[in-house]
C-alpha cells in the first residue's frame, strides 16, 4: 500500500509508521514536530514537516495514495482545559482540511484515531460503542466533532472512513513531558527516581491500558479490512484496572516502593472506563496480546528514558 500518517512522528504515528515500513508498504509521514521526533522514524519513511491545516501540502502528499491515517492531534486533556481554541482549530481544523483535501485527491480510505475520551462518565462498562457520547473536556469534545465531520464527509463523497476509539496506550517510546505527563511513563519515572508522586482523587478511578503494539495491530487492520466503512470501534485491552492497582504492578515490576500522595485539587477524572472490544475483535480480528504486567516490563527493559 501507499499511505499517508499524519502525526506520523508521534508515539502511535512514529510506530505505525516503522510496522509498515517494515512490511514493505510505501509510507509518508506529515507532522508539525510539536509533539513528534523525526529520530523515532525508520529511514525509508518518508518525512515531510507540516500542518495539516495546510490542504495545497496535503493535495501533494495524497497523490497515489491508498490509505491515510489521521493520527495528528493536540492530546493532552488538562492542557485542552487551558487551551480550548487551540485544541479546536488543530484537531477539528485539521481534520476538515485533511477530509477536504482526500475528497480532492479521491483517497479511498481514511482511518481516524479518536478517543475513549469522548464517552465521559458511563454507568455501563465495558463501553459499547452505542453508549451515548458525554464528553467532559474539550480535547475529547474536539474528538467527537472530527468523528462527525469524518463520517459527514466521508458519506457525502463517498470515502471510506472508519474510526477507532483509542482507550489508554501505552509503551516504549512514549514522551513524558515535564507537564501533564502520560500516567504509566509518570509513575514509572517516580518509581525508578524515589520520588513522591500526587494522584488526583482516590486512585479508586478504573482505565483501560492497551500496549503500542495491539493498538497498531488494530489500525493495520483498519486499512483493509472488509464491512468496516463507517464503523467506530474501541481499541483497549478490555481490562479494568484502578490507578491504585496500577501503582501496585508498577512496584511489582519496578522492584521500588512509591511514595503516593492523594489530592482532592483537581478531579481524577471519569471514575470508570473500560472498553468493549468485541466489535474490533469480530470486524478486525483483534487480539490485545500483551498483558500490562509484560507491557510494563517491555518499557522498562526497552525505553531508554527506563534502562538502568
Amino acid at each position: 500500500m501507499h499511505v499517508l500518517i499524519t502525526g506520523g512522528a508521534g508515539f502511535l504515528g512514529a510506530a505505525l509508521a516503522n510496522r509498515l515500513v517494515s512490511q514493505g508498504h510505501h509510507v509518508r509521514v506529515l507532522d508539525d514536530l510539536s509533539a513528534g521526533d523525526r529520530d523515532r522514524l525508520d529511514r525509508r519513511v518518508a518525512f515531510t514537516r507540516g500542518d495539516t491545516r495546510d490542504v495545497p501540502k496535503l493535495w501533494s502528499l495524497l497523490r497515489g495514495v491508498d490509505c491515510v491515517y489521521h493520527l495528528a492531534a493536540r492530546v493532552s486533556v488538562p492542557e485542552s482545559v487551558l487551551y480550548p481554541v487551540e485544541y479546536n482549530a488543530v484537531n477539528v481544523g485539521g481534520t476538515v482540511a485533511l477530509m477536504t483535501a482526500v475528497r480532492d485527491a479521491q483517497v479511498r480510505r481514511v482511518v481516524f484515531t479518536s478517543s475513549g475520551a469522548a464517552y465521559g462518565e458511563q454507568e455501563a462498562q465495558p463501553v459499547p460503542e452505542t453508549s451515548p457520547l458525554r464528553p467532559q473536556t474539550p480535547y475529547a469534545v474536539s474528538k467527537m466533532a472530527a468523528e462527525q465531520y469524518i463520517l459527514a464527509i466521508g458519506a457525502l463523497w463517498g470515502i471510506e472512513t472508519c474510526i477507532l476509539r483509542i482507550f489508554n496506550a501505552y509503551g516504549p517510546g512514549q514522551p513524558l513531558p515535564p507537564a501533564h505527563a502520560p500516567v504509566i511513563p509518570q509513575l514509572l519515572k517516580q518509581a525508578l527516581g524515589g520520588g513522591s508522586l500526587v494522584i488526583y482523587g482516590s486512585g479508586a478511578q478504573t482505565r483501560d491500558f492497551v500496549y503500542v503494539s495491539d493498538v497498531v495491530d488494530a489500525l493495520q487492520a483498519a486499512a483493509t479490512a472488509e464491512g468496516v466503512n463507517r464503523m467506530v470501534m474501541n481499541i483497549g485491552s478490555g481490562v479494568e484496572v484502578s490507578i491504585n492497582e496500577l501503582v501496585e504492578r508498577i512496584e511489582q515490576v519496578s522492584g521500588r516502593s512509591l511514595h503516593i500522595l492523594h489530592s482532592s485539587a483537581e478531579s481524577g477524572g471519569v471514575s470508570r472506563l473500560v472498553a468493549d472490544i468485541r466489535l474490533a475483535r469480530e470486524k478486525l480480528g483483534f487480539r490485545p496480546r500483551v498483558t500490562l504486567e509484560e507491557g510494563l516490563r517491555r518499557v522498562l527493559m526497552e525505553d531508554p528514558q527506563f534502562m538502568r
